[in-house]
């Protein structure tokens, strides 16, 4: 027997995709997607692709509608900031979420807040059904050979089965046929980690199979039990974003619209080192949204007064100048209540940071 044997099968169903179903017989269907590179749709060769299309072939009578939120090198704190106006917002019936290979390196009780917090924001109006996607990472080979499920799966299976959640480890099904001499390594993985056309259709074979198991079934005529209380404290389901108008200016910024910077509309920028900004907001966290990059500076902060904190950030060499959403947790450990926010900009201190352009996309409150 080989040892993947052991780690189950590639689906686990727990819920029933009533949404799904309903947007279908009314002839309507809007499918989201939350992830990282993997599930990131600018190559055109991801597995929501060839989803896509086949959805589009088994359903020819229904108004298809993709809605896919995902961006390289992002992981769930960033989607707990996006996922309610970027999916919940675009009336999404079908929302597949797929982290577990971008959160791997998150500290265990930060993705437990976060990805819980993803979670239930798209749980809590009950308009759509959530699917929970496994993709493979280079890091989780160890685990899968051994016959063990990697904590960041095993951290949302948790997840899953609290919640009713369906969840496909597409990764393992793909491992699997590599394992059955169907696809060969380099066919699933050129680069080790982003699976392009063959890969991703092996990807997207997993989710089909489910879909059309799914599909089929018959409705559960119970209703849908109410959202249970969350696994997690201090998950991140209630977040905000603070309008630019509301942040005080010290030296020169300009809001300007992004051009390269998927994820955002409008950024609040700065190539002045020294430039200042001030934010009072009421909450128990904040968090900012960068367009970084090799040419974007630094900066240094501090929240109530206290002691500053200066960030030295990495910028992988795969990094471009610019036009990479990155989060920042400034802290998500805030007693409740009313709070001040300073920011000074520098320059880049380093090779690979050495810049002085400071472009915020978003200051989010976590409530």
């Amino acid at each position: 027997m080989n040892e993947t044997d052991s780690l189950g099968p590639v689906v686990r169903r727990r819920g029933d995709l009533a949404h799904t179903r309903a947007a279908l017989a009314q002839g309507r269907l809007t499918v989201g997607f939350l992830g990282g590179s993997i599930t990131d749709p600018s190559t055109f060769n991801r597995w929501p692709e060839p989803l896509a299309g086949w959805l589009a072939d088994a359903q020819p009578g229904v108004h298809l509608t993709i809605e896919n939120a995902a961006i390289g090198a992002t992981g769930s704190d960033l989607a707990a900031v996006r996922a309610t106006p970027d999916i919940v917002g675009r009336g999404c019936d079908l929302v597949f979420v797929e982290y577990a290979v971008n959160d791997l390196g998150t500290e265990p009780g930060l993705r437990a807040r976060t990805r819980e917090g993803v979670l239930r924001q798209l749980l809590r109006t009950d308009k759509c059904d959530v699917v929970i996607i496994y993709t493979y990472g280079p890091d989780m080979q160890a685990d899968l050979l051994a016959g063990r499920v990697p904590a960041s799966i095993a951290d949302f299976e948790l997840l899953a089965e609290h919640y009713g959640l369906n969840s496909i480890w597409v990764g393992l099904h793909s491992l699997r046929e590599v394992q059955r001499g169907v696809m060969t390594w380099e066919e699933w993985l050129p680069d080790g980690l982003h699976p392009e056309s063959r890969g991703s259709l092996s990807y997207a074979q997993a989710v089909m199979a489910f879909l059309s198991e799914a599909i089929a079934r018959p409705a559960k005529a119970a209703a849908r039990p109410a959202l249970p209380p969350a696994l997690t404290v201090g998950a991140w389901e209630n977040m905000s974003r603070v309008s630019f108008d509301a942040v005080e200016r010290t030296g020169p910024w300009a809001v300007q619209r992004s051009q390269l910077c998927r994820g955002v509309d409008q950024l609040l920028i700065s190539s002045a080192p020294g430039a200042g900004l001030k934010l009072k907001f009421t909450g128990r966290g904040l968090v900012l949204g960068f367009d970084f990059g090799k040419t974007a500076g630094e900066i240094r902060y501090r929240m109530d007064g206290g002691e500053w904190v200066t960030t030295r950030r990495d910028c992988p060499g795969w990094a471009g100048t610019l036009g990479w959403l990155r989060s920042h947790v400034i802290t998500d450990t805030l007693p409740a209540g009313p709070h001040t926010f300073e920011l000074v900009t520098l320059p880049g201190a380093t090779v690979e940071v050495r810049g002085t352009r400071t472009a915020i996309g978003f200051f989010a409150v976590i409530e």
